[in-house]
Formats: C-alpha cells, sequence, structure tokens
C-alpha cells in the first residue's frame, strides 16, 4: 500500500509531490494524460499575481500572498524562469476612481506590499505604449511572470529525483475506501491502493471528490482564449496590464512573457464541455478588440498562435482546499486564477497537512535543488563552446526562431519524467514555439524522438493519443 496517491500532475499536484518528497515515504502520482502539465497548467496567464484582487478572508488571499512571496527563491531552487515585472491595473475613466480605490483597500487588507495608485501620466511614463485614455493606475510591483509549464516540470523532475513515482494515462474511474487507506482503480485496469488520497484533478477535482465523499462538490471549466505575439513587439509592455476586473474575472490582460513575447488574453466562458480547448473567431476577435484599449500598437501581423485554456471555477467561488469529511481524503479542488500564484503555498501547507496525518518522517538524504535544461539561445559564445566540447550534440541547431539544439532535445527526453511528443519537447527547451510555429523543426525533432525512444516514427504524436503527424512511408 502506498502512503500516498496524488491524482493530477498539473502544477499543483506536482507541487504538492515535491514538498511531500521531503519526507520519507511511498508516493504516485497518478495522471490521465500522458505528460505532466497537459491541463490548466500549460494553458493560462503566467502570471504571479500579488494578491489585490482576492476576497479578503478567502483561501485565494491568502495562499495568493504566502504564495508570492515564495517565487523568487523557488525559482532560484527549481531553476524555471520568473521575473517580478510588476503588474498595473489600468482605470480609463474618471467614475470608476472609486473602483480603483477599492482595489487598492483591498490589496492593503489582503496584506499586498508596495501598492501605489498613479495618475495617468505617471503610468504612462512607466509605460509609454499604454492608451492615452488612461486616467490612472494601481501599481502592485510585486506581481511578477513565471513560464507555468517550465514550473510545473521543474517541480516535476525534482520530485521524481527524491523518489516519487509518476504513472501516466491513469485515468480514475472510481475510488472506494478500504481499510486503512483507499483503492484508486483506473480505465486500463490497474488499481492502486494507498493510504491517503489528495485529489488535484483541476477540472475533474469535483469528479474525484464525488466518488467518495458525502459532500458533493460542483467545479465546471472556464475557457479563456488567448492569443501570443512574436518577440518582436515584445517592447509594448514590460509590466502586465490589466483592465479594470469584472464579476467574471480580471479582463483582458497584455503581459510580456519569460521569455520575450506578449501574451493578451484571456475571455470567460463557461462550458460543460470539461476537455474543449478549441479557440473562436469571436472570443479571439473579442480578446484582440480588448487588448487594444490597453495597447493601441498591438498589429495583428504579429500574432504567431492562439490557444485555448480551462480554468477550475468552483461553485463557492474559492479554493476547496484540506482534509475532506472522509478520513484521509484530502481535496485541492477549484483551483483557477490566482492558483499558480498559490501554488508553492498550497503545495507546502498540503504536504505539512498530509506528514501530520501520516506521521512522516524527514528525509535525510533529499535533494533540495533541481538544474534545468542548458538553453543555448541565452547562454555567451564562451559558454556555448564550453557545452559544445562536452557534449557535440549541443552544436547542432534543430530550432532556428529559437536556436534550440539537439543536446537540449535529447536531454529533455532522457531527463526524469522525460518527453514523449512534440508538445512535451516544446514545453522543455521551446522548440517549435517561434516565429514558423514548428514548421522548420518538427521533422527534425520526430526524428529525434524516435531515436531516442525507440518508436517508429510513424507512432510519434503532437500532443499523445491520436494526435500522429505522419501515417506511412512514401518511399
Amino acid at each position: 500500500m502506498k502512503d500516498v496517491i496524488i491524482i493530477g500532475s498539473g502544477v499543483i499536484g506536482s507541487g504538492i509531490a515535491r514538498e511531500l518528497s521531503r519526507f520519507d515515504a511511498d508516493i504516485v502520482v497518478l495522471e490521465k494524460g500522458n505528460d505532466v502539465s497537459v491541463g490548466t497548467s500549460k494553458a493560462n496567464s503566467g502570471i504571479v499575481h500579488a494578491g489585490f484582487d482576492a476576497k479578503t478572508g478567502s483561501a485565494k488571499a491568502k495562499y495568493n500572498v504566502m504564495g508570492n512571496k515564495m517565487f523568487d527563491e523557488l525559482s532560484k531552487t527549481l531553476d524555471f524562469p520568473f521575473r517580478r515585472n510588476g503588474s498595473m491595473v489600468l482605470c480609463f475613466d474618471e467614475a470608476q476612481m472609486d473602483d480603483l480605490k477599492a482595489l487598492y483597500n483591498k490589496g492593503i487588507a489582503n496584506g499586498v506590499e508596495k501598492l501605489s495608485i498613479l495618475t495617468g501620466d505617471e503610468a504612462r511614463k512607466l509605460e509609454p505604449h499604454i492608451s492615452d485614455k488612461v486616467v490612472a493606475c494601481l501599481l502592485a510591483e510585486t506581481g511578477g511572470i513565471v513560464s507555468p509549464y517550465e514550473m510545473n516540470i521543474a517541480y516535476a523532475e525534482n520530485a521524481a529525483a527524491n523518489g516519487v513515482k509518476f504513472e501516466f494515462l491513469k485515468n480514475v474511474v472510481s475510488i472506494d475506501k478500504i481499510d486503512g487507506g483507499f483503492e484508486v482503480k483506473c480505465e486500463d485496469g490497474t488499481s492502486y491502493s494507498g493510504k491517503v488520497v489528495v485529489n488535484c484533478a483541476g477540472v475533474h477535482s469535483d469528479d474525484i471528490n464525488n466518488m467518495v465523499c458525502p459532500e458533493k462538490i460542483n467545479v465546471w471549466a472556464r475557457k479563456g482564449d488567448y492569443i501570443l505575439m512574436d518577440k518582436t513587439c515584445g517592447y509594448l509592455a514590460d509590466h502586465t496590464l490589466f483592465q479594470l476586473p469584472t464579476k467574471m474575472g480580471k479582463g483582458v490582460l497584455v503581459t510580456p512573457t519569460t521569455h520575450g513575447n506578449i501574451l493578451i488574453g484571456p475571455t470567460a466562458v463557461d462550458t460543460e464541455d470539461k476537455e474543449d480547448v478549441n479557440t473562436s473567431i469571436e472570443e479571439l476577435n473579442n480578446v484582440f478588440d480588448k487588448a487594444s484599449l490597453t495597447v493601441p500598437e498591438l498589429s495583428r501581423r504579429t500574432i504567431i498562435t492562439q490557444f485555448a485554456g480551462l480554468r477550475a471555477h468552483a461553485e463557492c467561488d474559492d479554493f476547496i482546499i484540506g482534509e475532506s469529511s472522509v478520513e484521509g481524503f484530502f481535496n485541492v479542488a477549484g483551483i483557477e486564477s490566482p492558483g499558480l500564484s498559490a501554488c508553492p503555498a498550497i503545495a507546502v501547507d498540503v504536504a505539512g497537512k498530509v506528514a501530520t496525518k501520516l506521521n512522516l518522517k524527514n528525509k535525510s538524504n533529499f535533494i533540495e535543488k533541481r538544474q534545468g535544461i542548458p538553453h543555448f539561445a541565452t547562454m555567451s559564445n564562451t559558454e556555448r563552446q564550453k557545452l559544445i566540447d562536452a557534449n557535440p550534440l549541443f552544436g547542432k541547431i534543430v530550432c532556428r526562431c529559437e536556436v534550440v539544439t539537439e543536446g537540449e532535445i535529447v536531454s529533455a527526453i532522457r531527463r526524469p519524467v522525460g518527453a514523449k511528443d512534440l508538445d512535451g519537447v516544446k514545453r522543455r527547451t521551446r522548440a517549435g514555439m517561434g516565429r514558423c510555429q514548428a514548421g522548420f523543426c518538427t521533422a527534425r525533432v520526430m526524428q529525434i524522438l524516435a531515436r531516442e525512444l525507440n518508436e517508429d516514427m510513424q507512432d510519434i504524436t503532437k500532443c499523445g493519443g491520436h494526435s500522429n503527424i505522419v501515417e506511412g512511408r512514401t518511399k
């Protein structure tokens, strides 16, 4: 019997797994996808919120403010991209000044530091490309940006290095209370028994809870469309630029990414289909039009891709975190924005509660740090030559747009919880994320995947399942 079964390997599940791996325990993570970070954690704004927006006294506010403060040290320890660029909430109408001041007061009540209200002219000194119609803004200096999928992968790799086992293609279909714990059955016929179950199933967290708990919860998917723009327009924004929020969320934002692109979005459309990540022209037009109110210079010519992500919105409009009425079953459900910002604090808190429950002892040989894949694109020529001398594969450029080498791709595949498909390589190395969107490098990445995984090219997929790229040989 396992000590802990974690359901879901998004950033929350992987974060809890990493924090639990500090203890002497037998831990398994069950993921219905074929990789970590294949749900909400790969398709979101990548924002580390300051914490001024969440309702005072809520779990969202509590964990957001705590989690925000942990990112500087955590990003260094686990080696993932993070930058404290600050955020600005823009006010376009003098009649809304009371709303802006209310947001400031809420932030102060939530314990957010370094908040101030600026005039429109002061805001434009910091961000010269924002609209002339901006009359004021709330500046939150503690806001930041992070690469969410790289953070997720870093957590998972470190957890695996510390003994956590990740099992993929494990779609949980039932959970039964048994003597001393739970039996978790998967769609493929496998089953796992564990003393404690931690539910981190994202948009499906209500389904998991309702399999075992008499207190039912309701979580629905809230879809958001995004547009990603080329690095050539990265100069248009340095801070994360919000508009005053509405009841449906924080509104459309304009933000730099940690890799220098500009990201705009999301929309907020509730959907009954928890797998629906299709984009629509109507929503994408809505995103662009609203974002243009913030930065009028945005151009459709710099768009390189669009995507949609799903947020797990709970009926109670707050995070559901803690042990349920069923002893040993822990919920970490309804984790929507600011879930990414809150993740470090949630992970430490839940892991601590589980460790106390099981009376776990600290591990003497815990591996604290994780070293990421060397990124050839950001190195000096001296550093590049040293890397090539050690491994000639780092001298072979595969992705021209993002300057990704064969050495990086091989490392992404061979590392703990390694890549198995094109999207897995992309999340770990950025091969295929550039202007041409994998038009140049797809075939070569497929060849490397086939060689390293000892598979036929016909079996290589974009994102698992039936997303095969080629169906047969022509000669």
